[in-house]
This record gives C-alpha cells, structure tokens and sequence, in this order.
C-alpha cells in the first residue's frame, strides 16, 4: 500500500506527475539496469573482449518483463543492493554458459549510477518540454497585459505602480535563465559511470577504455573522463537545478496568492466547478494549485539539502552517503515535475481583473505615486526638501482621507512650480510606469529571437 504523497492513490497527481514517476519506478529502474548489462556485453563482445553468443542470450533476456520481483526484493534485502539480484537472475536466464559472461569486469556502482543518470535524463526531457509550456504561457500572459498598470508592492505595502506584463515578464526571463541553465549543465550530468571496484577498470587490463568507450557509443551517454564512483557533484547539480527552479515557481505561487486574497482580487487560478471550494464555506475559492506548489518546492528543498549531504563520502566507495540519493531524487524529481504541472495550469488559464488593479491603484488616492510628485518638484526644491514636504502631505492625506492631488493643490510652494495639470498627471499612476513596457518588450523580444514560443 503507498505511503508517500508521489505514491499514494489520492496524492499522487496532486504533487507528482506520472511520467516522471514512472521513470522512478521499480520497473523502470531495473530496465535501466538491464540495458546497461545488454549493452555492455554488445560493446565487450565487438571488442571480443566475451563470446558475441553470449551477448546475444544476455540480450535476448534482459527485459524487466523477465524479472522475478519477489525474489528480487528478498535478495535485495539480504546483500543490500539489487544489482546483483538482478545480475543473478539473468544469468541464470541465460542458456548454455552465456551468463558467464554477464557483468564482466563492472561493479554494482557501475550500473546504479549509470541508471541513475539514465532517470535523470529522461526525467529532464519532460521537465525540459513543461518549461517551454510554461514559457510560452508566460510570454503571453506578458505580452497581452504590457500596459495593463497594478500596484507594485515593497514589504507588502503599495511601492510605485508597474504593468502586470512586466511581473510576468520577470517571471518570464527567470524561466528562459532555467531554461539555458538545463541546457547547459545536461553534458556535465549525463555522463555514465564504470569503472569497476574503485574506478580504475583494473579487471579489464588495457581493453578498459575501449570498452568504456564502446560502451559509451551503445548507451548513447558521455563517456567518463574519469571514475565518479564517490564524486557526486552531477547528482547534486541535478537536485540543485530543480530546488532553483521550484524555488521560482513557489515565489509564483506567493504572488499569486497575495494576489487572489478577497481584499486584493487582482488575478485568480483557472475556474474549475469545485476547486478550490471549501465544505463549509460556499464562497471560498482557495488557490489550490499555489498549495501545491509551495507544499511540493520546500519539500524539494529540504531533500536537495540531503542529497548534498551525499556529497560527503569517504575514499573511492562510500560507506552511507550514496544511498541518501536512492531515497530523494524520485521525490525530489517528481514534486518538482508535479509543481511545474500546476504552474504550468495556472499559468494557461490565469485569470486577470484589471478593475480591480485599478480599484488597488487608486485605495491611496495618489499615494502610490508619491515618488513622481517628489521628483516632479525636486529640479526646483532640490530633492531633499521636495521629500520631506510630499512625505508631510502623505501623512496628512491619510490622517484627513484625502485625494493628494488635493493637497498639493492647496500648497503655494508646490503651485509656484506646477500647474493642476502638471499636479494630475503627476498622481495618475498610469503615468508613472517608467520603462516597464520596454522592458517587458526586450524579453519577449529575446523570446521570438530563439524562436522559443510561437505567438
């Protein structure tokens, strides 16, 4: 019976994704396996290195379908690991003297890495395709809200005003860095290991880096420059990237909840009849999906956490630390795919209330705009003095709940300098936007360049 929330029956679409889960399965791990042993005995037997009759049998049964997982488990449970349950299994499978020959000169490392990174690298293909999803919804929620004005906020209070476009196009530029950080660190992980007992492929004389190197065209993965058997910085730089890149999404998901607060309204999660709802509550319309987001990145978290503290083994095989990896990186890589799912839905379908982003612009009757007022007045007061006498109308507006425009209109020292006009365009904050159009226009800009999102 499942346990875990990527497990369990009722959770599991909640916080994970299927894809990636499957890839972390017991299946799938063991196929992994299986074809890291089919392909060393190809690459071993085209160097003749062990007979090609015995790569053939050792191919024809290395299906997981072939597996006895009971068996597997008990073994597992009695030596420690199940490499080598797995590597008894198909030899014996194996007619004539061909399982001889199966695993020759590897050690069980050499395959648990290897199918590791096989995991890791199928899993970032999906992850890969969800960031462009979520790039290309993100470019458009930027694009279509450019010049739509909300209140930006500092310390959770109003600050000056900027477009909803250029929030989204901050989050949007944040994701295209995720993007090229994948890109770039994939040829630093996806190397395979073998390097037999401490790396040094000593049991197979001078042929070991030929068969390192035929092993590596058959897997379609890097060849080592070196044994990593205790060298864990690939498998932390994987867990470090997801811990990043939930990390933007919960910082999503925080705004978007700010936002969707009853006395805020500014955007909501998609509509879907019942999400959301509460049993004894009609009204309410929880963010859901942000729940997620945030439960699933700081579990993310606190597992990358561990999984560093794998880093810290001892000598060329490690007594404990390794086996932390075993225990996180499918939670680690499914919450962090099932979070990006969930962005990924609101994004698509987010909601936008630009009534009331006006309604919040205007709560302060001008104070949001306080700023321009002061340095529309500072070429002429110096900018000290033009602070301190918008800063004393500030108090005044919100102590007499007055429009500010109002009071800067009663004060000769600011009439001397500006006309109402000049006073009414200096408090419509859709006036003090600064270069957030342009901003936002250089990242979608930077979008159609790499031919990233069809828009």
């Amino acid at each position: 019976m499942p346990t875990s929330a990527i497990d369990s029956l009722v959770f599991r679409n909640m916080f994970g994704d299927r894809e990636v889960r499957q890839i972390w399965s017991d299946e799938y791990r063991t196929q992994c396996y299986l074809d890291w042993e089919a392909a060393l005995a190809r690459a071993q037997a085209g160097l003749g290195l062990i007979p090609q009759d015995a790569a053939t049998e050792i191919n024809r049964v290395c299906k997981v379908e072939n597996i006895d997982f009971s068996r597997l488990e008990e073994e597992s449970l009695n030596i420690g690991y199940p490499v080598l349950g797995v590597v008894h299994q198909i030899s014996h499978l194996c007619r004539g003297d061909a399982g001889n020959w199966c695993h020759w000169g590897a050690t069980t490392q050499d395959v648990t890495d290897s199918a590791t990174v096989f995991q890791i690298r199928a899993s970032f293909d999906i992850i890969a395709n969800k960031l462009d999803e979520a790039i290309a919804a993100t470019a458009n929620l930027a694009r279509d809200h450019r010049d739509l004005p909300m209140a930006g906020r500092s310390n959770l209070q109003q600050a000056v005003p900027i477009t909803f476009g250029f929030k989204m196009a901050r989050l949007l530029a944040t994701f295209l860095r995720h993007r090229d950080r994948l890109k770039e660190i994939r040829p630093r992980i996806e190397v395979f290991e073998f390097g037999g007992a401490c790396g040094t492929l000593a049991s197979l004389g001078e042929m070991g880096l030929a068969v390192q190197e035929a092993l590596a065209r058959e897997l379609g993965l890097a060849q080592p420059d070196i044994a990593w058997h205790t060298e864990r910085d690939r498998i932390a730089e994987a867990g470090c990237f997801l811990g990043l890149l939930t990390g933007t999404l919960a910082k999503f998901a925080t705004d978007l909840k700010l936002m969707m607060q009853t006395e805020v309204g500014e955007a909501s999660e998609p509509f879907v009849a019942n999400r959301g709802s509460s049993s004894t509550m009609p009204q309410k319309r929880n963010p859901i999906s942000c729940v997620y987001i945030t439960a699933s990145a700081a579990s993310v978290r606190q597992s990358v956490a561990a999984l560093l503290t794998a880093m810290d083994e001892d000598h060329e095989r490690a007594t404990g630390p390794w086996e932390i990896e075993w225990i996180t990186l499918p939670s680690i890589f499914t919450l962090a795919a099932g979070a990006l799912n969930q962005a990924v839905f609101v994004l698509k379908g987010l909601e936008v209330h630009p009534d009331r982003m006006r309604a919040n612009l205007e709560a302060t009757h001008g104070l949001i705009v306080s700023e321009a007022v002061m340095m529309g007045l500072a070429p002429a007061l110096g900018r000290d003095e033009a602070h301190d006498l918008v800063y004393d109308l500030c108090r005044k507006a919100l102590e007499q709940n007055r429009p500010l425009a109002d009071l800067l209109a009663e004060q000769q020292t600011v009439m001397a300098h500006l006309s109402r006009d000049e006073i009414q365009a200096l408090t419509d904050p859709a006036n003090y936007l600064g270069l957030a159009g342009v901003m936002t226009d250089q990242v979608l800009a930077f979008v159609r360049m790499q031919h990233l999102v069809l828009f």
